[in-house]
């Protein structure tokens, strides 16, 4: 166009044109430096209870106990008192009673052992809460000897074990010397 339109153009412009279509995305710019730490947020809810965890796999009982003092029978039955502890793991078995107490509910194995008198009778029993179980007994003889029973049980919780020497029907006793332990009773859980 000839030189005074196009003057004419650029002092007098038209009316605004439609907005034309978006151009390509430019090139990102350089990361920015890292903003201040935001406001700790509200507590979130509780969750839902977990499954229950497995029952715990390993129970342990265990006792051995030991007797320096002689015991001779007298008009009422007697529960061997132990004065010597070898073993008695969470002080399961009771050293002023006498007894095993279960406190783990299971299968035992029991092991009595003593030293008869000679010319005396032995007569003792391995108690389950106030029932005889098994038997130790030896007949009157010139010579002493070790004897020995042992027995398995199956206990519940608060079950009582013990050993108790016979009344004197006839003159009963287990022999020690106060230097040497010769009278034992051991147990221990099994399964």
């Amino acid at each position: 166009p000839p030189l005074t339109a196009q003057l004419s153009l650029l002092l007098h412009p038209g009316e605004k044109g439609d907005r034309g279509e978006r151009g390509m995305q430019g090139k990102f710019g350089k990361t920015g430096v890292a903003g201040s730490r935001g406001h700790t947020g509200p507590k979130g809810q509780k969750g839902s209870m977990g499954a229950p965890g497995e029952r715990c796999k390993s129970h342990y009982a265990a006792f051995s106990v030991g007797r320096k003092k002689p015991l001779h029978s007298n008009d009422y039955y007697q529960t061997l008192i132990f004065d010597t502890e070898f073993v008695n793991l969470y002080d399961h078995f009771n050293m002023f009673t006498g007894k095993f107490y279960c406190y783990v509910p299971g299968i035992y194995y029991f092991s009595l052992n003593v030293h008869t008198w000679n010319q005396k009778e032995t007569y003792l029993h391995i108690m389950r809460n106030g029932v005889e179980v098994v038997i130790l007994y030896a007949q009157v003889s010139d010579r002493s000897i070790m004897q020995s029973q042992s027995v398995m049980l199956e206990l519940r919780e608060q079950d009582e074990v013990w050993v108790r020497l016979y009344k004197g029907e006839r003159e009963n006793a287990i022999f020690s010397d106060e230097y040497d332990t010769y009278i034992t009773f051991s147990g221990h859980l099994i399964k």
